[in-house]
């Protein structure tokens, strides 16, 4: 038997780019749509400019690397909090490539996080730099993707 917990999650994504003409051809409708869930703000998405997306407007690839990036800086945090270092900043420039298909289709090849974190004077930036591979381990979003996440972090205290 299994203890395995299970969580689930509901969104609802709607389109809302008809233009008056649905999809008639390419160029006649907007990529515009909106991301939602009971109880939380609405998000505004589109597709990468690239495809005619709106750039003021969430796509899901950089949704994708943001929820690399966001997961590993909370897996971060409660692995800091356990060990008793105390973290007082932390800034994630993260990156992810994608490769499109000559039938534009395509995949993800490769994601790197860069946290750079600021500890309190007397936190131990050895271990709070080895926590990031622990974080990374644990990390549900990156354990479900199938390129590779590189984790690149910095680590300083605080001036």
């Amino acid at each position: 038997m299994s203890h395995d917990k299970q969580h689930s999650y509901a969104i609802r994504t709607e389109w809302i780019g008809n233009l008056g003409e649905g999809t008639t051809n390419y160029r006649a409708y907007s990529r515009d749509h909106v991301i939602s869930a009971a109880g939380r703000p609405d998000l505004p998405g589109s597709s990468d400019p690239a495809f005619r997306g709106d750039a003021s407007r969430w796509n899901p690839e950089d949704l994708l690397v943001a929820s690399l990036s966001s997961c590993h800086m909370l897996w971060y945090l409660h692995l800091c909090a356990q060990a008793r270092i105390v973290v007082l900043a932390y800034r994630d420039d993260a990156t992810g490539t994608m490769v499109e298909d000559a039938d534009g289709g395509g995949r993800f090849s490769a994601a790197v996080l860069r946290p750079v974190v600021t500890l309190a004077g007397d936190g131990d930036a050895a271990r709070a730099t080895a926590l990031h591979e622990e974080a990374h381990r644990l990390c549900f979003i990156a354990n479900s993707v199938n390129f590779p996440v590189r984790i690149e972090p910095t680590v300083r205290p605080a001036e």
